[in-house]
This record gives C-alpha cells, sequence and structure tokens, in this order.
C-alpha cells in the first residue's frame, strides 16, 4: 500500500497544494512553524478521520476559511482509490471514497492503514493509562471493522449510562440500569477479547525488537492489564453498582483498561528510566508496523513527525533501518540525520510557510 499524491485547499498553512509522493521515503524539511507536522496531520486525518493532534476538525481551517478539503489518492493491492474529505465549520466533514459518499467517518479505518509515530508517542510509556488505551484502540479500528462497531457501541452505551448515574435518584431508574449494564457487557466482552488477542501477538513480535534495540541487555514484556474479565464483567458491574451511584461514574469496564510494561520484573511505567521508557516506545512502535503487514499482508503508511531528534545516533540507526520497505513521511528540521547515518532519500522537499518545493527546484 503507497499513497500516489495529496492535495489540500484552505488546509492549516495550506493554501493550496498538490504534491506527488515517491513510494519510498519523503523527507519533508524546514525550519519549525512553517507546514511540515500540518502535512502529515492531513494524511493521517484524511486515512483516519481524525487528527493525531485531538483538535477540533474547525481548527484545521485555514484563518479566514469557512472548509477545508483533502484529496489523497493511494494504491491498494494495485488498484487505484481515492479519499476526498470536505471539512466545514459548523457541520460535520463530508467523507467520499472513491466519488462515493461515506456515512460514517468509522468507515475509512483500515482503508489506509497508517502508523503515526511522534515525539509526544516516546512517553506513551510514563503518561496515563488513556494514551495507551487510545494505541490499543487506534490500531485495533484500522485492523478490525467489527471492533470498530463494538467501542463505538459500547462508548455510547457508556456515556448514556454515565448519564443517568450524575441524575440518579430514584430507585425505579436502577431497572434502566439494568438494560444499559446488559448492553455494556454485549460490546465489553468483545472488545476485551479483541484487545487481549491483539497484545500478545504485539508482545511476541515487541520481545525481539526490544531485545535487538538494546543489544540482548532487555527483556521486554507487554501485558493487557484488564480491569474486569469477559467472565466477571456482568457480576463485576452489579457489585461497583453502589460505588457508581456515589461517584457518579462506571468504574468498571474495558474503559478503565492499561497495558504493562515489564522488563527484567520492574513495570517501567513507574519504575522505568527515561531511557528505557523511550526505548520500549520506539520496540513498540516498530512492532505496530510487522504487526500490520502480518495481519493485512500489506505494508501500512509510517509517519514520522521529527521523531529522529529525540533519538540518540544508535537509536536513530536502528529505526532508519526498520524502515526501508516501508512508504514512510519523515518531517525534521534538517538531513544531517539521514546523512550521518548513510540513509538513501528517495524525495526531499523543503517546507516553508505552506510551500513545498521538491528538491530545492520545483514548487508544488
Amino acid at each position: 500500500m503507497y499513497i500516489d499524491s495529496i492535495e489540500l485547499k484552505d488546509f492549516r498553512n495550506y493554501e493550496e497544494l498538490k504534491l506527488k509522493l515517491n513510494r519510498g521515503t519523503n523527507i519533508f524539511y524546514g525550519n519549525n512553524a512553517q507546514g511540515k507536522t500540518n502535512l502529515l496531520e492531513a494524511v493521517y486525518m484524511g486515512g483516519t478521520s481524525k487528527s493525531h493532534r485531538s483538535s477540533g476538525d474547525r481548527e484545521t481551517i485555514r484563518f479566514g476559511k469557512d472548509e477545508a478539503h483533502i484529496k489523497i489518492n493511494f494504491t491498494r493491492r494495485d488498484v487505484p482509490q481515492r479519499i476526498d474529505m470536505h471539512i466545514k465549520k459548523n457541520k460535520s466533514k463530508g467523507i467520499a471514497l472513491n466519488g462515493i459518499p461515506i456515512k460514517r467517518a468509522s468507515e475509512l479505518f483500515g482503508i489506509i492503514n497508517i502508523i503515526f509515530f511522534s515525539p509526544e508517542d516516546l512517553a506513551i510509556i510514563k503518561n496515563g493509562p488513556s494514551e495507551r488505551r487510545r494505541f490499543i484502540d487506534m490500531e485495533l479500528c484500522q485492523l478490525n471493522k467489527i471492533y470498530v462497531h463494538d467501542l463505538i457501541s459500547y462508548n455510547s452505551i457508556l456515556r448514556q449510562r454515565n448519564k443517568l448515574l450524575k441524575e440518579y435518584y430514584d430507585p425505579k431508574d436502577s431497572l434502566m440500569l439494568d438494560i444499559y449494564d446488559e448492553q455494556l457487557c454485549d460490546f465489553g466482552k468483545r472488545i476485551i477479547a479483541s484487545r487481549d488477542k491483539f497484545i500478545k501477538r504485539l508482545n511476541s513480535i515487541i520481545r525481539e525488537k526490544h531485545h535487538m534495540l538494546t543489544g540482548g541487555r532487555e527483556e521486554l514484556s507487554i501485558f493487557y492489564e484488564k480491569n474486569t474479565d469477559e467472565k466477571a464483567f456482568k457480576s463485576e458491574l452489579k457489585r461497583s453498582r453502589a460505588s457508581d451511584i456515589r461517584q457518579h461514574t462506571s468504574l468498571t469496564g474495558p474503559h478503565r483498561d492499561d497495558i504493562r510494561f515489564i522488563i527484567n520484573d520492574i513495570d517501567i511505567r513507574h519504575f522505568g528510566s527515561q531511557g528505557q521508557q523511550r526505548t520500549a516506545a520506539l520496540s513498540l512502535k516498530l512492532s505496530e508496523i510487522e504487526l500490520v503487514e502480518e495481519l493485512t499482508n500489506d505494508t501500512p503508511v509510517l509517519l514520522l513527525d521529527d521523531v529522529l531528534s529525540e533519538l540518540d545516533s544508535e537509536r536513530q540507526k536502528f529505526l532508519l533501518n526498520a524502515i526501508k520497505n516501508v512508504q514512510t513521511l519523515i518531517s525534521s528540521t534538517g538531513t544531517d540525520e539521514f546523512i550521518n547515518n548513510n540513509f538513501h532519500m528517495d524525495e526531499i522537499f523543503y517546507v516553508n510557510s505552506g510551500k513545498v518545493i521538491r528538491g530545492e527546484t520545483n514548487v508544488y
């Protein structure tokens, strides 16, 4: 899988852009705040309907404009395809696949498998559980359409249940809680089972990656830390109901799951050094690439947003060696890291004030 070209209109600081991409490595370099990250954001948003920055859609529209457009031409299994996205200030965004409108943004998941890696991801180990759940959900949503449906349904019921808990004042409302609990269990059990399977497969890959990255000095294992087991979910909901009512929120379920990262019997989320946490995060992202290839029999598109500057030379070399066979879009303030590591750059673009210059000769 690879992206052939991207077109932008009034997206962030891009007035208009038409850019053909190389199937190998595409390097976007330039000073900060020129539009490098905006370009990667547009690719990610076009493939997932969401911004990796978690900002509202309207914030992606160029200042002074009412709408923005993203068009991605890509090839999957030798079949050319196109995604069109129309972002509006006061309306839901419009999305079309090959000219056919998509009713729900979630239908985009899995059309293009995208792995995004930013400096913030290097802190995923030490950050809170919500960040690690988001990692699981975003990857599984791209790999499993059923998971997308289960997750959306679960979150919708969870919101309704929490709303009732905040307003709870009459014992007769317990009947409504019973209904929500039944539905929550149905979808929650499938979410737990999918996450369990995913983490086990990922664990078998990450151990080898981390072993190589640390020169055999460390053994990393990851474990799915369930808030509750599938079989016990229903009884746990019932047991915690009194606490839920007191605290006006749902305390039990996969919305409180986490992932443990263990090196030599030490949970590095809490007791690992910053170096260990960052190396484990890099291993996690590299494992994502291999897992996507294994499950889809295709390569993902990799977006690296100024990550190399955060890594030492040894980890830079390891990362660059691992992405040689994957279409990659890399943002960087310069090209020294690639030259120093003898890394082959298939295409180089200079980004300046929302303009992209290919090889410093042609403006697109």
